[in-house]
């Protein structure tokens, strides 16, 4: 590894670099909000990485584990991304489909009822 991947960077800088989040103010936010994590402890955006570190974000309700292999702190092109971090994040399970009527399409008739109990599992 050269030294520029071993030098300490910036959390933001790290995962706007990464591609996480589109922005580095975004990135910001997310660690003054707590949905950043390094080595189990909440991150400040100004806390420094270096390769090793475990990297938490919270997304949309979920985790992403990260684990940090070369320190960036430009944007870089995908494949020099996929070196840069190891993603160990565990696979998400798949969503319930829900049944949802269209707005101001009035009371469901008797068969559209029995349809409905029936996706979510009331059926007789």
């Amino acid at each position: 590894m050269t030294d520029a991947a071993t030098r300490p960077v910036r959390v933001d800088a790290w995962l706007w670099a990464v591609r996480i989040y589109k922005t580095r103010s975004a990135a910001t936010a997310a660690c003054r909000a707590g949905h950043v994590r390094v080595g189990g402890e909440r991150a400040k955006a100004a806390q420094t990485l270096k390769p090793g570190d475990e990297v938490r974000v919270r997304i949309d309700g979920f985790d992403r584990m990260l684990v940090v292999r070369q320190t960036i702190a430009k944007r870089v092109g995908a494949p020099l991304v996929a070196a840069a971090m190891e993603d160990r994040t565990p696979p998400r399970d798949p969503t319930p489909i829900m049944a949802q009527r269209d707005r101001g399409a009035g009371r469901p008739t008797k068969r559209e009822r029995r349809d409905i109990d029936r996706l979510r599992g009331r059926a007789d």
